[in-house]
């Protein structure tokens, strides 16, 4: 619903159009201020801008765009980069004149009810009186700075725009691409509210982008740092992950792999909405484990989520097909979807939210990560890996969700190494192993730790012949986590048979 002027009435705030970006800001913007956008050249300001003036114009209200340093041409391809029609969005596109750029060209600028006005500013406030838009992009400050010269006469030339459009009831954004050397932080003393926009590159790569929320006066938002993309459509914001705010009751039950021997080691199996970290060298059996827990719980009617990092979603399929485990029918009926993740592609922050969309929207109840060490290579560093894994685990035990992280640990007999200690955020630790007897290379599984409830603290033998089988309890032997066990006892070299 609007006014007869075009200005939204239908409360106390302004949607900004962007998926995320009004979560960020906890509904949207408060109407009738000025918010500044600043952000290096790259950013997707402009395109935030158009997304922001086609949501009014779906709103029904009339937008201005106030272009001083791309024409309409320009903004007309930009558009149609996103498959966006601007029909219905006004345009007024200023150049300046060779004239007005030159040194001893001089402007003044005075509040917008005095006589004397400079020849941009008369422009605008002509088109803003004749159109009464409720929604209003600068685009960009660098050019009111050079035109006004002086950086006392720049303020007050900003100060009597926002005065001005303040009193006529207009939503005023306006875009600094932060190109001055000078950084005028009065600016941001007179803006409502400002929006940070980052763009960086990583060593290897394409670049990522984050959006904060630096400043936003009388309403509350998420604070820190949210991923953004630019892709066929604008921009697509990834709100950080606050877990506490994600709450939802669920009862505590036991959730079976479909073997009993995996079952009974892990004294009766896994619980709901605790997260397992399975550890082991390469071909350990660590995804072949994960394969067991989403095929039973597909087959009790759940719905399994797994994220592939190390290999593809063929490889995968082929892989479990030879184990006598088909995931094809599972996940053409929907109950498991599988997503191949390149980490150098996707920021942490999307692949959250990925997680967040397929509990929250999809109903899943068992999420795989396959591995952590290519969640790692996403990262910028460790220490955000356990802030952002400790954030996301939390959330998913909120939600009832259980959770599967396998890690490759470095090397395969003897001294191995895991690139990052993430035992401590999970809720059990399964330890997969190699070992060397008597001329022959087996497979070991033991629990390390599980914390709500009793578990074996046996070490098994785990083959990965015809599918997943745990057998018997090795015995005779010491040091078989180590990888190289001794025999303590003769009958020792009788080695269990799985069963």
């Amino acid at each position: 619903m609007t006014s007869d002027h075009g200005h939204a009435v239908n409360g106390s705030i302004v949607r900004s159009g962007i998926e995320g970006l009004d979560a960020v800001l906890r509904g949207g913007l408060t109407p009738n201020r000025l918010y500044l956008v600043e952000g290096d050249p790259g950013s997707g300001k402009t395109t935030l801008a158009l997304q922001f003036l086609l949501e009014g114009v779906r709103s029904g209200e009339t937008c201005l765009f106030v272009s001083l340093s791309e024409s309409e041409e320009e903004l007309g391809a930009t558009a149609a980069s996103h498959g966006w029609d601007l029909d219905g969005l006004h345009i007024l596109e200023i150049v300046a004149s060779e004239a007005n750029l030159l040194p001893d060209s001089r402007y003044t600028m005075y509040h917008p009810s005095e006589v004397e006005l400079s020849e941009t500013t008369k422009s605008v406030l002509a088109e803003a009186a004749r159109l009464k838009p409720s929604r209003i992009i600068f685009d960009s400050l660098s050019e009111l700075r050079l035109l006004a010269e002086h950086p006392l006469r720049y303020r007050r030339q900003i100060l009597a725009l926002k005065q001005h459009f303040s009193r006529h009831g207009a939503t005023v954004f306006f875009i600094d691409d932060k190109t001055s050397d000078d950084r005028d932080l009065q600016l941001h003393s007179l803006a409502h509210g400002v929006l940070s926009l980052e763009r960086f590159t990583p060593e290897y790569g394409s670049s990522r982008r984050r959006l904060q929320i630096t400043k936003m006066r009388g309403r509350a938002f998420s604070e820190g740092r949210h991923d953004y993309v630019i892709q066929r459509g604008g921009l697509l914001v990834f709100p950080r992950l606050v877990a506490s705010e994600h709450r939802v009751p669920y009862d505590r039950k036991a959730v079976s792999s479909g073997l009993k021997a995996l079952d009974d080691l892990l004294g009766g199996g896994l619980a709901k909405g605790t997260s397992t970290l399975v550890i082991g060298a390469a071909g350990t059996g660590k995804s072949s484990l994960s394969t067991q827990y989403a095929c039973a719980a597909a087959a009790r009617g759940e719905r399994v989520s797994l994220f592939l990092f190390d290999e593809s979603v063929a490889t995968y399929l082929e892989r479990s097909n030879g184990l006598g485990m088909s995931l094809a029918p599972m996940v053409h009926a929907g109950q498991i979807h599988m997503r191949q993740i390149d980490p150098a592609e996707m920021s942490p922050g999307e692949f959250t939210h990925e997680v967040r969309r397929s509990v929250q929207e999809q109903g899943t109840s068992m999420v795989v990560i396959d591995t952590l060490n290519g969640y790692l290579n996403a990262m910028p560093s460790e220490r955000f890996l356990t802030l952002h894994l400790h954030e996301m685990l939390t959330f998913l035990a909120q939600q009832g969700v259980t959770t599967l992280m396998l890690m490759t640990q470095h090397g395969f007999l003897g001294n191995t190494q895991v690139p990052i200690d993430a035992s401590y955020l999970a809720d059990t630790v399964l330890l997969l192993r190699y070992y060397e007897a008597v001329g022959e290379v087996r497979q070991a599984i033991s629990v390390i730790k599980k914390r709500t409830g009793k578990h074996e603290r046996s070490i098994r033998e785990l083959r990965l012949d015809d599918g997943f089988v745990v057998g018997d309890v090795i015995r005779g032997f010491r040091g078989v986590l180590s990888g190289v066990p001794e025999i303590i006892h003769p009958v020792a070299t009788d080695l269990p048979q799985s069963v």
